[in-house]
């Protein structure tokens, strides 16, 4: 599809992709320069003029003068900003307040405005021309794609500012760029069922037999829409042969005749779909569409888990790509290339300090800059935007995998406070994940999926590792695989190992009834979490996140 809009974004996208690769090679400069700027411009603000920003001429006098403050310090002013009051933490108008998720931890607030915007723009722009020259050297192109993330604005604020998650702003303030971007209309996104919105996108972009990408936050949403795809198929075809919409959606009348108006039949689609169903017996997006040419979604932390999982849909042979790893509070960085775990810093997008291990328990920790971090080693980040916020600590744990040019790239492992800890072992979301691939493999299953938590009544508790089977599948030999589990994670985790000598006891294993982690997951989302950003930890402390599941089976060990 070589249309003159996409020609134009290729072109947009490479030129900030080349950018980046110069910014990176003078990190320090850059980062210097950001700073710089970024205080001028907030030196009027109400919190500007309480830490005298004027005054501040190097980096050494912002990391001296200015404290690392949580979130809680922030917020009675993104309150008042809410309200509507001006220039207290930004001098420039706020176009929209980012709610995180809540999923790992309290709701926060993250306020927008258009300069915060235009440097997240170009780092996506940056991450599309990395994904264009990564798919052309496969002989593939940028194309139509899919995605089913929500594009809701929650509401206003009392002041008038849009609200919602992060995801709806960037959509919204783009909306003409992802009007032709998409296989299927933007108004698909703005349905608030969420099976519907999925099922309605997928309708529409199986009518377009050139598609070349799916996007979704995390790799659970891709297998939620290859599920959708293979258990809904005939209906598929059938809607697109008759040229109408179903009627049993959970769609409002006035969105269904919106949505009405942009379907009809599609039959020569409908018999292709139907041949490849018959032949099949199923439908996989690599089936539905031929020119199918990337994955993107988000790499580390609890993706790992879900990455082996997409072999069942045929899709382990296409190449994923990180995008970007974006928070609430801005980008950190982008991905060079598919298939790799590491994002390259963008040190135009923020300004940004590491707090090495030594110093997480340290109430004003020493930091680190872009250029003195180690590989090898993990870091909690810190950033200063164009929100208002300086040196926050975002709460996330990363891993400098290498150096791009002068810039490290940044593996992400975890949330801060994402350990789990019997006594003092500290096991981490890639303990866990990498000691539960190793057992499928040894055992040559499928685990659904799994939870490792801490029993309630004793002390030291013991671990529990809580795991639900796909359907038809039976577990054999149900102590050993246990006995193993303990083993790998003495294994991957040496502290673990130390501490299992005398005094963590032994683990034990829950085996949950079918449909358990889709209840857990439906809870996330009551409480007002988007389903389109649950991030499922693979370990918690949380004892009640499994409370009033079936347990089917639990089995222990011999201490």
């Amino acid at each position: 599809m070589a249309t003159l809009p996409f020609q134009i974004l290729t072109t947009l996208a490479h030129r900030a992709k080349n950018q980046l690769i110069q910014e990176t090679k003078q990190p320090l400069a850059v980062q210097e320069q950001y700073l710089k700027t970024l205080l001028q411009h907030h030196q009027n603000t109400e919190l500007g003029r309480h830490y005298h920003l004027e005054e501040i001429k190097t980096i050494d006098q912002f990391r001296s003068r200015l404290p690392i403050l949580p979130y809680s310090a922030y917020d009675p002013y993104t309150e008042r900003i809410a309200k509507g009051e001006k220039n207290l933490l930004t001098p420039d108008p706020v176009i929209y307040i980012n709610v995180t998720s809540g999923s790992t931890g309290k709701q926060k607030k993250i306020p927008v405005t258009q300069r915060f915007q235009n440097s997240l723009g170009k780092a996506n722009l940056a991450s599309m021309g990395f994904l264009d020259s990564a798919l052309r050297q496969r002989g593939k192109k940028l194309e139509k794609l899919l995605v089913t993330n929500p594009a809701l604005i929650k509401g206003y604020t009392t002041g008038g500012i849009k609200y919602g998650p992060a995801g709806p702003g960037v959509l919204h303030t783009r909306r003409w760029l992802y009007e032709w971007l998409f296989a299927h209309p933007f108004t698909t996104l703005q349905v608030e069922d969420s099976f519907t919105r999925n099922y309605l996108c997928l309708l529409f972009s199986l009518r377009n037999p050139e598609l070349g990408g799916l996007i979704a936050n995390f790799p659970m949403l891709i297998l939620r829409i290859c599920r959708y795809l293979e258990t809904y198929a005939a209906s598929f075809v059938d809607d697109l042969e008759k040229g109408s919409l179903p009627t049993w959606l959970n769609l409002d009348p006035k969105m269904r005749s919106r949505l009405d108006r942009r379907f009809s039949a599609a039959p020569k689609r409908a018999q292709q779909l139907r041949e490849i169903l018959r032949s099949e017996g199923r439908l996989t997006p690599p089936l539905a569409w031929k020119n199918l040419a990337y994955i993107a979604t988000a790499r580390g932390g609890t993706s790992d888990f879900y990455f082996q999982h997409f072999s069942d849909y045929d899709l382990d042979q296409l190449p994923a790509f990180g995008a970007a790893y974006s928070t609430a509070e801005g980008t950190c960085g982008v991905y060079p290339d598919v298939n790799v775990d590491a994002s390259v810093l963008t040190p135009n997008t923020g300004f940004f300090e590491f707090i090495p291990e030594s110093e997480w328990e340290t109430e004003q920790p020493n930091t680190l800059l872009a250029t003195e971090v180690k590989p090898g080693e993990r870091y909690r980040i810190l950033m200063t935007n164009y929100s208002g916020f300086y040196r926050y600590d975002i709460g996330d744990v990363v891993e400098i995998s290498d150096f791009f040019e002068q810039t490290p790239t940044l593996i992400f492992r975890h949330r801060r406070g994402g350990i789990l800890s019997s006594t003092t072992e500290k096991t981490t979301e890639a303990h866990v994940t990498a000691v539960m691939r190793s057992l499928q493999k040894e055992w040559g299953i499928t685990i659904h999926d799994f939870f490792v938590t801490l029993s309630e009544k004793e002390f030291p508790p013991h671990y529990l590792l809580n795991i639900e089977l796909p359907p038809e599948t039976n577990l054999e030999e149900g102590s050993h695989f246990l006995r193993r589990f303990d083993e790998l994670l003495k294994e991957t985790n040496l502290r673990y190992a130390d501490k299992r000598l005398g005094e963590i006891p032994a683990p034990r294993l829950r085996i949950l009834g079918k449909g358990s982690f889709d209840i857990v997951r439906q809870r996330q989302v009551d409480r007002g979490i988007p389903d389109s950003q649950l991030k499922f930890p693979h370990i918690s402390e949380d004892r009640q996140l499994f409370a009033g599941l079936t347990v089917e089976k639990e089995i222990t060990l011999a201490p």
